[in-house]
């Protein structure tokens, strides 16, 4: 399993500003290794968020998307103390979900 994501949620106004970055390869499929071999696919294909476990946002990548991909979005009507949860799954069926408190 992958390295757990580092969320910052900072709420001003009603409207937090979400913050992540996510710790993954995002292989594209078209690299060769040393052998030269390709190097298999191996990325993030969705991404979805949660505010007190209703659905806020979701997104579709693919392997165009760079190693270790930072994302960050907005969210109104947050409010200090809640709850955001960010979840991602690849094309391999790994899936990681990780949770922070909105400040």
């Amino acid at each position: 399993m992958a390295d757990p994501m580092k969320i910052r949620a900072v709420v001003r106004e009603g409207v937090a500003d979400v913050r992540v970055l996510m710790a993954h390869e995002m292989e594209t499929g078209q690299r060769k290794d040393s052998a030269g071999n390709l190097v298999p696919a191996w990325f993030i294909s969705e991404v979805s968020a949660t505010l007190n476990g209703k659905p806020v946002m979701k997104a579709w990548w693919g392997p165009a998307v760079s190693k270790n991909p930072y994302l960050q979005f907005k969210v109104k009507g947050a409010k200090a103390g809640d709850r955001v949860a960010v979840s991602w799954v690849d094309n391999k069926g790994d899936k990681r979900t990780d949770e922070a408190t909105v400040s």
